[in-house]
């Protein structure tokens, strides 16, 4: 899987990285001052949290081995939860639906707790 991510040139900018945990693949983001979107806080850029969780999201589809391709997003939506400070930001992408052409998955994204996430995502992919 970190192979995968060596190819993909903005998870290398991220520093993204996957781990397994209990069985699950989880992506790591760590935290870098180049990733504030809201020096105040500091609070991570909400285009990052997203870009994080549809990548989360396309590397668990393919995980999942189905296809030999990218999957290509359809729709994604995002629901930003509370902020996400400087800290370490993991994510787990669950497939709700994994048909021959299409998959829907969400994606949960927290810091400290899982019970606590920051984001969230639901999308749709042309496999």
């Amino acid at each position: 899987m970190n192979r995968i991510l060596a190819a993909i040139p903005y998870a290398e900018f991220l520093g993204v990285t996957v781990e397994q945990v209990d069985g699950a693949w989880q992506c790591l983001l760590p935290f870098r001052d180049e990733l504030v979107g809201n020096a105040r806080l500091p609070a991570i850029h909400g285009g990052v949290l997203g870009a994080f969780l549809g990548l989360t999201a396309r590397l668990r589809l393919v995980g999942a081995g189905r296809t030999d391709r990218v999957p290509k997003p359809i729709t994604f939506s995002i629901d930003y939860l509370r902020t996400a400070g400087p800290a370490t930001t993991r994510a787990r992408a669950d497939i709700f639906k994994l048909g021959r052409r299409i998959a829907n998955v969400h994606v949960v994204a927290w810091q400290d707790d899982p019970a606590r996430p920051v984001a969230s995502g639901n999308g749709k992919f042309l496999l």
